[in-house]
């Protein structure tokens, strides 16, 4: 059975469902009577991030790599273009949300110490996490969409730099080992033993790593898709072991958790659009398609929702959990819809100053990152 772009849908899938865990591990602490192994795998919720830079990496690489080589400046800003497109729109509108609340906290007297408007411009331009703050302030999940910026900057450099196609695939293979090992190193290196730690300096080479080591892991996919069960077995063991030594002390998290991600990505790519797969079901590639706003909207919405209706941030009623949970699924639909779409089809449709190649869309149906 050949396999395409098109029959990745379940990447999408597996985009929303992380995108779950990171608006759970954001109100897990206000969730009364959490037994404490389900507290403890919520707690994690922000490694979500990690697949989402791995697979940001798989993605662009499938759609874009073959198209920048040969296509100059002009390709490349048409990339450029495409993804700006992608992130900036979406993330503005719900900065405007965050500066409109702020500025209701300091009409009302409230403490803003988290919406510093010296930091406004910063946000404003999707650069706050390059190492120009030493914390996480207004949209906080922004944050790691302003090192997708930095990791779109670079990707034309890399493409050009590196065609995965003419490289073996153990040398493939070993230099995704030797990206995972220098991100763990970095952060040995600072002292760090957890990948949410220190995100404000640690972030971006956190996301440019992880982005690089995703586009070696679509080539490995290109090559294995056809003779697919094996690789997919071996993988699926290689993030299951790797799980099991993070979760038994014995690896670090900050080696472990990315390589367990890389081999799981893998392994979900070779077995997407396969018969009876269950990430392919269609209110789960919703799901997905409207991630990117469950991921900017849900934490602001949190804040909001905490100040209408909640007396105690410490236990939240499940009632209002419930609530809760369904405006930010709403709302999600709402920002994809209405703000979302439909302003990057308006920058999209914009034409560059200069003349040369344009990008085609990506195939319909691959999995947008």
């Amino acid at each position: 059975m050949k396999q395409g772009a098109d029959e990745l849908r379940a990447l999408t899938a597996v985009r929303g469902l992380a995108a779950w865990m990171v608006v759970l591990f954001h109100i897990r602490l206000a969730m009364p009577g959490v037994p404490p192994e389900v507290l403890a795998v919520l707690a994690k919720g922000y490694l979500a991030v990690d697949f989402f830079f791995l697979l940001s990496g798989f993605v662009i690489w499938l759609s874009y790599a073959d198209r920048l080589r040969g296509g100059g400046w002009a390709a490349a800003g048409d990339f450029l273009k495409r993804r700006i497109a992608r992130i900036w729109p979406l993330h503005l509108f719900v900065l405007a949300g965050a500066a409109a609340l702020a500025l209701l906290f300091a009409a009302t007297g409230r403490e803003a110490g988290h919406f510093p408007f010296a930091e406004l411009p910063l946000h404003i331009l999707l650069i706050q996490n390059w190492g120009f703050t030493n914390a996480l302030t207004w949209n906080v999940p922004a944050w790691s969409i302003s090192c997708e910026l930095g990791a779109y900057l670079l990707f034309p450099l890399l493409a050009a730099a590196i065609d995965w196609r003419r490289v073996p695939s153990a040398a493939i293979v070993a230099a995704v080992a030797a990206l995972l090992v220098l991100l763990h190193a970095v952060f040995a290196a600072d002292g760090a033993t957890a990948l949410g730690q220190d995100i404000a300096r640690l972030g971006l080479i956190r996301c440019a790593i992880e982005f690089a080591a995703g586009t070696a892991l679509c080539a490995l996919w290109l090559r294995w898709r056809e003779r697919w069960r094996m690789p997919a077995l071996l993988c699926a063991l290689i993030a299951a072991a790797l799980f099991a030594a993070w979760g038994a002390g014995r690896m670090a998290e900050t080696l472990a958790v990315p390589g367990a991600f890389a081999a799981l990505l893998v392994a979900l790519a070779l077995t997407a659009g396969r018969r009876g797969n269950p990430l392919d079901a269609a209110p789960l590639h919703w799901l997905g398609e409207i991630s990117y706003a469950t991921y900017l909207g849900h934490y602001l919405l949190w804040i909001a929702f905490k100040l209408a209706f909640v007396s105690d941030p410490r236990a939240v009623p499940w009632p209002l959990i419930g609530l809760y949970l369904l405006m930010v699924l709403a709302s999600s639909a709402m920002l994809y819809h209405w703000v979302e779409r439909p302003a990057q089809r308006w920058i999209n449709a914009l034409r560059l100053p200069w003349p040369g190649l344009a990008l085609r869309a990506a195939p319909p149906g691959s999995p947008r990152g």
